[in-house]
């Protein structure tokens, strides 16, 4: 298994286009986290009838303004990313990839007129009411201003981001094409290398733009368009509890071999996950219903508590109950570690790889997590997932910040770190009595 599969998809995670999808998206999380906060704040988790409470609502739309300038238009930085982790794995400027893969994205949206709109007031029914009038009409009076073209923010967040992938993967290959070919402007030696490449940068630039404003403005293909109609299935997929518990089997087979799994199947779905997220945090921003369940932080504050296998479970075990001198070594050092997050301790000091005693409660637990965490959501015992908080977080207050204030979140996680111990018990007696009778053995030696 280790070698038909598992390494096929160790080497599967180092693809370069994979690698930097993966790098692209990595560097927004800073962004993320941070939009996130400003949600928080536009949303406090205090009664409404709170000062704070009555402040956030009041002052909502500047409060929300920091958001929509990191999180919701995060494709936008990831192509950025992407295009500059690509263009490094091929030895080209990184900045010359991120610039034209994001010249290339900018292409694929069109700018709208925003004119000037007047409004009259008339009184209908003993009510007045604004109709909109034409320019010139007498007692008109400006509802709003002419702004020229403006730019949809819409396609710049989540909703055009695999757009944004396959234009940066292209934008790049196509650098790529006339760097090796040698279909560029070559300059002498003499001239300055940030000018060289700026030179040699231009033959690149002109097939990316006449390409993509082809596409977009005069054969009118709406590239989001189609995409939308194609992603959208995958996004309700992965939202569903069967695809949750594929994810998670997935990871944590791989970490049992001393695989990173995140970094295998992450690089296929974070995109997915965060289309789920975003559309989260943008129905919260607009006072809609929470769409969707299975974003990233789900994953985060209710199945790898802890860490991937949902070990904190473990850590307290060995740090409690266990009788053998290195059981209880080892769950003391790693328990601290374990409550923020960071698990590499337990999973190769137990060790759990290839370990066939730990093997099956590392899988078993997250699947049981999963499923009750899912349950619980649908049901509405547990607000959805809005809102991205640092990962070294405790879990009951990740998990109260990343469900914008929900107490019963933060219960919710206490309970599932209650039946992670559970689970993992018998499989640590065993674990445990065999580290004992090694230790004997070992005095008796």
């Amino acid at each position: 298994m280790l070698e038909k599969l598992s390494m096929q998809m160790a080497k599967l995670s180092e693809q370069r286009h994979l690698r930097a999808i993966r790098d692209g998206i990595i560097a927004t999380l800073p962004l993320i986290i941070v939009g996130s906060i400003f949600l928080i704040v536009a949303f406090p988790p205090f009664p409404v009838d709170w000062g704070i409470s009555l402040w956030a609502k009041k002052n909502i739309a500047q409060i929300l303004l920091p958001y929509r300038m990191t999180m919701f238009i995060m494709a936008l930085y990831a192509v950025m990313g992407i295009g500059n982790s690509l263009a490094k794995s091929y030895k080209l400027d990184g900045i010359t990839g991120a610039i034209l893969a994001t010249s290339g994205f900018l292409l694929t949206i069109v700018p709208t007129i925003v004119k000037e709109i007047l409004v009259v007031t008339q009184v209908i029914d003993g009510k007045e009411v604004q109709i909109i009038a034409e320019k010139g009409t007498e007692g008109a009076t400006v509802l709003q201003e002419a702004a020229g073209f403006v730019m949809p923010m819409t396609n710049l967040g989540s909703a055009g981001l695999f757009v944004g992938i396959i234009i940066a993967i292209f934008a790049v290959e196509v650098y790529r094409f006339t760097t090796t070919t040698g279909f560029r402007i070559k300059m002498p030696d003499s001239v300055p290398a940030s000018v060289a490449r700026s030179f040699e940068a231009l033959t690149p630039t002109l097939i990316v733009v006449l390409v993509v404003a082809t596409v977009t403005y005069w054969l009118h293909i709406n590239l989001h368009g189609i995409m939308k109609i194609i992603i959208e299935p995958l996004v309700k997929a992965t939202d569903s509890w069967f695809s949750v518990i594929i994810i998670v089997f997935l990871i944590t087979f791989f970490w049992s071999f001393g695989i990173h799994g995140v970094s295998i199947v992450g690089s296929l779905v974070r995109p997915l996950w965060l289309t789920l997220l975003d559309q989260n945090t943008a129905a919260l921003a607009d006072g809609k219903v929470i769409p969707h369940i299975a974003a990233e932080p789900f994953y985060q504050w209710f199945i790898w508590i802890g860490g991937s296998g949902a070990t904190i479970g473990l850590a307290i075990l060995l740090a409690t109950v266990s009788k053998s001198s290195y059981g209880k070594t080892l769950g003391r050092t790693s328990i601290v570690s374990s409550i923020f997050n960071i698990n590499e301790p337990i999973i190769f000091g137990a060790p759990i790889v290839l370990n066939p005693i730990l093997i099956p409660p590392f899988i078993i637990v997250p699947v049981v997590n999963s499923s009750i965490a899912y349950l619980c959501t649908s049901m509405g015992l547990v607000n959805k997932v809005t809102s991205t908080p640092p990962w070294t977080l405790p879990g009951p207050i990740g998990s109260f910040l990343a469900t914008n204030g929900d107490y019963r979140a933060a219960i919710l996680n206490i309970v599932l770190i209650i039946s992670s111990a559970v689970i993992y018990y018998p499989f640590f007696k065993a674990y445990d009595k065999k580290l004992l009778e090694d230790e004997k053995n070992g005095e008796a030696e």
